[in-house]
C-alpha cells in the first residue's frame, strides 16, 4: 500500500511538471505568435540608430534606446557596461561620387571603414588614375610621386557572371537531415584547403595589399577607389580600412571608398581603353577618440528561487554593425529577437527559477571584442583558465546572429549530453519547423566566447534567406529585408528554450574544461 502511494505522489508530481511546462509553452507561444513587438523593437534599432559600428554616435543611439527599453519592460540592472579598450569611433558624414566624363553618372559608393576625407571642404574633381601593378617593387618604381592628391583605382582581373541561383534559400529537409546525422569526431568547422599554389597566390596577394595600405598613406591621393569583390546588381561589401588605434588614426589621411563592381568595372575599361575619364567627389568622415572603451548593453529578470537565483542563463547578440546600411539582418535581427525573449517572459509573468541575463555586445565585427572581453572580465580567461566566482553560476549562454530566418534547431558545440534535453524542448514546436539538433560546431559569432572557456554556449540553426547573398555586411542590410514572421517564430522559440533552462533542476551539462591557451595563441 505506501509503494502504490509513493507511486501516485510521484506520478502526480511528474505529472504537475510537465502541466506546467506545458502551460508556460503554450503562454509563451501565444504571446511571441500573437502579440509580438519585435518588428517595433528592430525598427528603432535599424532605421531610428541607423549604422551602429562601434563607438559611433549610432551605436550609442542603440545602446541607449535598448537600455532604456529593458528598463521599461521590466528589466533590472539595466546598464551600458565598459568592457575594456576599443579605440576610436567613426562615422561617414558625406558620401558623394560621380563620374563627369566622358559622361556624367553618379556611383554607388560607400567610405570604408575608419578612413578619412576627400581634401577641403567642396566637391573635388580629378582625372583617374588605373594602377597596374604585379608585386611591390613595381609599383612602387612606377608609381612613387605620381598619385599625391589624385583619385586612383587598382586594376582588377575580376569579371562579373549572371546568378542562376536564388538569392534567398531555406534549408531543405535533406540539408537538415544530414545536420542532424552529423557525428560527434566530425563536428568541428570545415576549413577551405588550399594547394600549395594556391596559397602562394594568396599570400602573395596579402602582401601585395598590405604594402599598397603603406603606398597610400605615404603618397596622400585625394581618393582611392576600390572593388566590393562579392556582390552584383547595385549590392556592395564594404567594410574595414583604417585603423582603430587612436595613435594610429592619423595615418587614415585620405578618403578610401567602395564602389559596387557594376560601377568599379565600368571605370576601369574606359581608362584602360585610354578614355579621359573624370570623376568629382565629397567625402567627409570624421572620428571620435574622447572615450575609446567599448561597451556592452546588460540586463537581467531576476531569479524567484532561494537558491537557484544566483545561478544565471544568458542570451544575446551583437548590437554593433558595419556603416553601408543599419544592419538589419547583422544583427539588429538577432537583438530584437532577444529583446523580445525577454519581453514576452515578462508580460507572460512567468517566474523564473534563475535569474535571466541579456547581453548585447560591441565590436563583433572587429573579432568578438565585446563578449570576449566580458567573459574574460566576469568568468575566465581562455589564457590561464583561472575560474572567477560566477564561472559555475552559468548554465548557458543562447546567441543568435545568422540573419533574419527562421530557427530550425540548434548547434550543440559538440555537447552530447545537452542533445536529448534540446531536443525535447522543440518538441513542441515542430509545427514551426523547429527540429533538428546537431553535434555540429558553427562559428563567426559570440557563443564562441563561452564555449571556449568551458560555458555551454549555443547558436541556433537559421535558414539563410538572403543573408551570405544580398546582406551580410552591404548596402542592402535594411529594415525592409527583415521577415517578420521568422523573427516571430525565432523569438517564441528561444524564450521557451530560455525560460527551460531557467526552470532545470540542475545546470545545462557542460563538455570537458577547456586547457589554459597561453597568450601566444588564439582565444577562440
Amino acid at each position: 500500500m505506501r509503494k502504490q502511494i509513493l507511486f501516485v505522489s510521484a506520478f502526480c508530481l511528474l505529472g504537475n511538471l510537465i502541466f506546467a511546462q506545458d502551460n508556460a509553452t503554450a503562454k509563451i507561444r501565444k504571446e511571441g505568435l500573437q502579440n509580438s513587438k519585435v518588428m517595433d523593437i528592430a525598427f528603432h534599432l535599424t532605421d531610428v540608430s541607423g549604422p551602429r559600428l562601434t563607438n559611433s554616435p549610432g551605436f550609442f543611439r542603440a545602446a541607449n534606446w535598448a537600455k532604456n527599453e529593458l528598463t521599461k519592460m521590466g528589466l533590472v540592472n539595466a546598464a551600458i557596461e565598459p568592457w575594456g579598450d576599443f579605440g576610436t569611433g567613426w562615422e561617414q558624414t558625406r558620401c558623394y561620387v560621380a563620374m563627369t566624363a566622358p559622361y556624367y553618372t553618379p556611383m554607388i559608393a560607400i567610405p570604408r571603414a575608419w578612413t578619412g576625407s576627400t581634401p577641403g571642404n567642396n566637391i573635388i574633381s580629378r582625372n583617374v588614375i588605373l594602377i597596374k601593378a604585379k608585386d611591390s617593387a613595381e609599383l612602387f618604381q612606377k608609381y612613387s610621386g605620381k598619385i599625391k592628391d589624385k583619385i586612383v583605382m587598382f586594376y582588377s582581373n575580376d569579371t562579373l557572371h549572371p546568378s542562376f541561383t536564388a538569392d534567398g534559400n531555406r534549408y531543405s529537409d535533406d540539408q537538415l537531415a544530414k545536420m542532424a546525422d552529423s557525428k560527434p569526431d566530425t563536428a568541428r568547422r570545415q576549413r577551405r584547403n588550399f594547394t600549395p599554389e594556391q596559397m602562394a597566390a594568396l599570400n602573395q596577394q596579402r602582401a601585395l595589399a598590405r604594402q599598397m595600405g603603406n603606398f597610400y598613406k605615404n603618397e596622400k591621393p585625394a581618393l582611392v577607389l576600390s572593388m566590393s569583390g562579392r556582390g552584383n546588381d547595385g549590392t556592395l561589401f564594404v567594410q574595414n580600412g583604417g585603423s582603430v588605434d587612436k595613435d594610429k588614426t592619423a595615418d587614415n589621411n585620405y578618403a578610401w571608398i567602395m564602389l559596387s563592381s557594376d560601377d568599379y568595372l565600368r571605370v576601369q575599361r574606359l581608362v584602360d581603353a585610354g578614355e579621359k575619364v573624370q570623376m568629382e567627389a565629397d567625402v567627409k568622415t570624421k572620428f571620435y577618440d574622447k572615450d575609446i572603451r567599448g561597451y556592452n548593453v546588460v540586463a537581467e529578470i531576476p531569479g524567484t528561487d532561494p537558491v537557484l537565483k544566483n545561478e544565471i542563463v544568458m542570451l544575446g547578440g551583437h548590437l554593433d554593425s558595419w556603416q553601408g546600411a543599419t544592419g538589419a539582418t547583422d544583427n539588429a535581427a538577432g537583438c530584437a529577437v532577444m529583446m523580445e525573449v525577454v519581453r514576452i517572459l515578462k508580460t507572460t509573468g512567468l517566474q523564473p527559477k534563475r535569474t535571466i541575463r541579456i547581453a548585447l555586445w560591441s565590436g563583433e565585427e572587429q573579432g568578438l571584442h565585446g563578449s570576449r572581453n566580458y567573459v574574460k572580465n566576469h568568468f575566465a580567461d581562455p589564457a590561464d583558465m583561472i575560474l572567477k566566482p560566477d564561472y559555475e553560476k552559468v548554465s548557458a549562454y543562447y546567441n543568435l546572429d545568422n540573419g533574419t530566418g527562421r530557427v530550425r534547431g540548434i548547434y550543440l558545440q559538440g555537447n552530447e549530453k545537452a542533445g536529448p534535453i534540446f531536443a525535447k524542448w522543440l518538441e513542441p514546436f515542430y509545427d514551426l519547423d523547429a527540429k533538428t539538433v546537431t553535434i555540429d560546431n558553427t562559428g563567426g559569432t559570440d557563443h564562441l566566447a563561452f564555449d571556449g572557456v568551458g560555458i555551454p554556449g549555443f547558436q541556433f540553426i537559421q535558414d539563410e534567406i538572403e543573408y551570405n547573398t544580398r546582406t551580410h555586411h552591404t548596402n542592402m542590410d535594411t529594415y525592409d529585408h527583415l521577415v517578420p514572421e521568422d523573427l516571430k517564430q525565432a523569438s517564441t522559440i528561444i524564450a521557451s528554450f530560455v525560460y527551460n533552462t531557467a526552470q532545470l533542476d540542475s545546470k545545462i551539462p557542460r563538455k570537458e574544461l577547456p586547457k589554459a591557451r597561453g597568450t601566444g595563441g588564439r582565444n577562440f
